[in-house]
């Protein structure tokens, strides 16, 4: 990795709380053998793991770097290797699609009908939001009175 690339939690922390993300990260080792290794008591590497939260970003960062720079590659080259030499159009057609995902060219969920529906409801929610704000400053008092009805409901809800 070059210098230029040593940016986030990872790079902040410690040789010694590096050490420990990498062999955390091997998965070989306890974590009496982790605090052995790096002359400190196993309770700093509990501590380290439950309640630093730099600590557990770098972890994040680091394995997010080892598969990218182990895997990332070689799973591009397989999906590639399935355009070309796969036997089934339906599954050259699926590599196709990951290589533009992956690439940033293709989404999942964007069509120019979904995303102006998507502001429709941007724009509906924010007029619900404005009304009732009214409402509880007082802004809204008249002789009727309006009911505000949400009978479509949200994903969360059901």
């Amino acid at each position: 990795m070059k210098k230029s690339e040593e940016k986030g939690p990872f790079f902040e922390l410690t040789k010694r709380q590096r050490k420990a993300v990498v062999m955390l990260y091997e998965g070989a080792y306890t974590n009496k053998e982790i605090a052995e290794t790096l002359h400190c008591s196993e309770s700093l590497i509990y501590k380290w793991k439950r309640e630093n939260k730099s600590f557990q970003q770098a972890r994040r960062q680091y394995e997010t770097m080892i598969i990218e720079d182990k895997y990332v590659s070689e799973a591009m080259q397989s999906i590639y290797a399935l355009v070309k030499t796969a036997k089934s159009e339906m599954v050259r057609l699926q590599a196709a699609i990951s290589i533009l995902k992956l690439a940033g060219r293709l989404t999942d969920n964007s069509t120019p009908e979904l995303d102006k529906a998507k502001v429709r409801k941007a724009n509906a929610e924010a007029d619900i939001a404005r009304w009732r704000a009214d409402e509880l400053t007082g802004k809204n008092k008249a002789d009727d009175s309006t009911v505000l009805v949400d009978d479509i409901g949200d994903a969360e809800d059901e």
